[in-house]
């Protein structure tokens, strides 16, 4: 593969397993490390337009097939992570901790608070519309920076996010770089003892020690534009996990978490195929008992390899 020159790090056949929360996966055929907005827009439009293109956040809602990614993937570090806090405006890069904005946001007085116990970052909870407590992305979103395919650096707004329940509609091959966001006003002790107790409610009920990549499956319910849900009329995944008799299920090193059955975990030696193959079984399990159709809130790309135990 010809590749631009760049001033960030260019890495052939570089292994993705270390950069994602479950850690597993095979390599990249690329991985680009861009120094700054420039070095990433000039890259892009150097770049062979044949010739795919993967941005990854930092592998918290990702399984990387075990076969790797083809093309190249593009990962955003250092010069991507700035948070800067205006009046109740937030601004961010796109590498920017969503629990790093929640507390920066926090300790300016703007309530992002939901933000803090969502694991990732911003690039990543504006393109899954991330959501918590009854409040999500599109809720404080104003707009995002994104740069195309073809180096070309836009302004994205809602509207053309088109935001819904754990999506939005990106561009093929945009990569976020940034947005700006704007929260209510609040009291920063009081915003502080908020995310305090949601940390609290999280550790008390979810498995935050073991390698999981958070919520599975999405809750099987219909939601608005921007994500809101009537929780009254919510069915939870963890419920029909655990009612198809699947909490605890387990294939190679890959267990449906006993802790929460929505939280697909590494339990040791596992392999992208192993965790894949249990979530597919977990679906046809509460297909076939509820009628019910679950769909993926983890991300999974790459290529497969053939089970050792098929």
């Amino acid at each position: 593969m010809n590749l631009p020159d760049v001033r960030g790090t260019l890495t052939e056949n570089r292994s993705l397993a270390d950069l994602t929360w479950l850690r597993v996966g095979g390599p990249a055929d690329v991985l680009f490390q861009p120094a700054d907005v420039d070095d990433l827009r000039a890259f892009l439009a150097s770049l062979d337009p044949a010739v795919p293109v993967f941005p990854m956040g930092v592998g918290s809602n990702l399984i990387v097939r075990d076969g790797g990614v083809r093309g190249v993937v593009i990962r955003l570090g250092r010069g991507f992570n700035g948070i800067a806090v205006d009046g109740t405006t937030v601004t961010a890069g796109a590498a920017a901790l969503d629990a790093h904005v929640a507390r920066r946001a926090a300790e300016a007085g703007v309530d992002l608070t939901f933000l803090r116990t969502i694991p990732g970052s911003i690039g990543g909870a504006v393109r899954m519309n991330a959501g918590c407590y009854g409040s999500y992305v599109a809720d404080v979103f104003q707009s995002a920076q994104a740069v195309l395919r073809d180096g070309s650096l836009v302004t994205l707004t809602g509207e053309d996010l088109a935001f819904a329940y754990r999506s939005s509609s990106l561009p093929e091959g945009a990569v976020l770089i940034g947005a700006t966001l704007t929260g209510p006003a609040g009291d920063p002790d009081v915003l502080a003892q908020r995310m305090a107790d949601q940390l609290a409610k999280r550790d008390a009920t979810q498995p935050t020690k073991d390698r999981t990549a958070g919520s599975t499956f999405r809750n099987p319910v219909g939601h608005s534009s921007t994500g809101r849900a009537d929780d009254s009329h919510d069915l939870k995944a963890w419920k029909v996990i655990e009612d198809a008799g699947m909490r605890g299920a387990t294939l190679g090193g890959a267990v449906m978490n006993p802790m929460h059955a929505n939280f697909l975990t590494n339990a040791g030696g596992a392999t992208a195929a192993d965790l894949e193959d249990l979530g597919e079984r977990v679906r046809k399990e509460v297909y076939d008992s509820q009628a019910i159709t679950l769909e993926w809130e983890i991300m999974r790309v790459g290529e497969r390899t053939p089970r050792n135990d098929v």
